[in-house]
């Protein structure tokens, strides 16, 4: 995938989290973990922009670690709000996927990248 495709699909992911954390009840818990989910599903694609601009290699692995760990943590709190029933898992099995889906994206490029200039004669 492209990096113009890429940064779409990060900027639409932040949109449908934005979107998805609108529509939680109005309660303390809801609102804790939507203000979580928010922060981090919204740094996925503000974090591969800034990966997008590194200076070397190794910066852009450093930039996309956070990539994977922003991307990571929306699943947990997806997860959370699922499990606590404050959404039906239905509602944000698209949500849960595209996350997913840009997580193992995010790692196989990490994992490249690492292969290729980082250090290339290790195995990973």
């Amino acid at each position: 995938m492209d990096e113009g495709t890429f940064k779409q699909r990060t900027k639409g992911f932040a949109l449908s989290v934005i979107q998805m954390v609108e529509t939680l009840p109005r309660n303390r818990t809801a609102e804790v973990l939507g203000r979580q989910l928010l922060r981090a599903g919204t740094s996925v694609g503000a974090n591969y922009r800034a990966a997008c601009r590194g200076k070397s290699a190794s910066d852009v692995v450093a930039k996309l670690s956070i990539v994977e760990e922003e991307a990571d943590e929306s699943i947990y709190w997806i997860e959370l709000l699922v499990e606590a029933g404050i959404v039906a898992s239905n509602s944000v099995e698209a949500l849960k996927k595209e996350a997913n889906e840009l997580l193992a994206m995010t790692v196989a490029s990490i994992k490249t990248l690492r292969c290729r200039f980082v250090n290339p004669k290790s195995k990973i």
